[in-house]
């Protein structure tokens, strides 16, 4: 039991210390102040992609298990904790769009954005993608 315990206790600060190399080497990526401001839209675009019946299965359930994560209370890291208490939202939301990007294309993201083109183009580049074509 102690073992068992042990190897998670492990896993889990190896994750937290990828977690807080990933946001050190790329903080130009997007700005805590720009990720709120897009909280809303970002939203309702996973909303949009969720009921987009022309997404595969595979992109609805990774979009469906990131909505449970976010909804979710329990946090892979506690908010409380500086910096990378949101920035693991940040990171993890980042990973998935770009999962989802690749697998449904940079079209089916512009077709079901609800907010502006400024907004699109730093949803992108939180994906780790340029403008949108």
């Amino acid at each position: 039991m102690a073992g068992a315990v042990g190897g998670l206790l492990l896993v889990y600060i190896v994750l937290l210390l990828l977690l807080w190399g990933y946001a050190r080497r790329h903080p130009e990526t997007v700005t805590m102040k720009d990720a709120l401001r897009l909280l809303p839209d970002l939203l309702r675009l996973l909303r949009r992609l969720l009921a987009d019946k022309t997404l595969g299965a595979g992109v609805r359930i990774r979009l469906a298990l990131l909505l449970a994560y976010l909804l979710s209370p329990v946090d892979l890291v506690p908010d409380f904790v500086p910096v990378i208490g949101y920035a693991d939202d940040v990171i993890i939301v980042a990973l998935v769009l770009r999962a989802v990007i690749a697998r449904a294309g940079e079209e089916a993201l512009s077709r079901n954005w609800p907010g502006t083109p400024d907004g699109l183009r730093l949803v992108l580049r939180l994906a780790g993608l340029g403008a949108p074509r």
